[in-house]
């Protein structure tokens, strides 16, 4: 199952909370509060955060956190690779070439770095303005009216509603 860790979790919520209020300086201990979560792990966070200016910190009796950039300027992806110890991929191929034995006869092993670009693509075209924005912000919707969509012919490829389509065939 393709997952985000808990740590990334806790990373994009501390920062659509401190772009909902992009002038407050923020403590971790004010954060930790505010989000309900442990104010060691939320430390934790923003120094990770910190060290790939994602967030700027401030010393003294006025000090804290703020967001290193605009929150349309800091996407999904630099959240996963400031907040992960290894290289993003999805397959250990992906993420660190020459690290599986069987890399080099590997038949499948050019499909998933496709899959791994296409979703690599998709979180950075994910920002934290957009997640501040809430669910799809941006893309037509209409609540009161469900989308159906048909079942599919016997072997042909089913279209998704509001989702560009993609093919593992070039």
């Amino acid at each position: 199952m393709l997952r985000i860790s808990k740590i990334v979790d806790y990373g994009i919520l501390v920062l659509t909370h401190m772009a909902s209020r992009p002038a407050h300086v923020c403590s971790a201990a004010e954060l930790a509060g505010d989000l309900g979560l442990g104010q060691p792990v939320v430390s934790k966070v923003l120094k990770l955060l910190a060290q790939r200016g994602l967030v700027a910190s401030t010393r003294g009796a006025r000090g804290g956190y703020r967001l290193g950039r605009d929150p349309g300027q800091i996407n999904v992806a630099e959240i996963i690779d400031a907040l992960e110890e290894q290289p993003f991929g999805l397959t250990e191929c992906t993420a660190l070439p020459g690290a599986c034995s069987v890399e080099d006869a590997c038949h499948i092993r050019s499909l998933w770095q496709r899959i791994n670009r296409i979703v690599r693509r998709t979180l950075e075209s994910v920002t934290v303005a957009d997640m501040l924005d809430g669910e799809d912000a941006g893309a037509p919707r209409s609540p009161a009216s469900p989308v159906l969509v048909p079942a599919p012919e016997p072997g042909s490829r089913r279209a998704i509603p509001n989702i560009t389509n993609w093919s593992l065939s070039k």
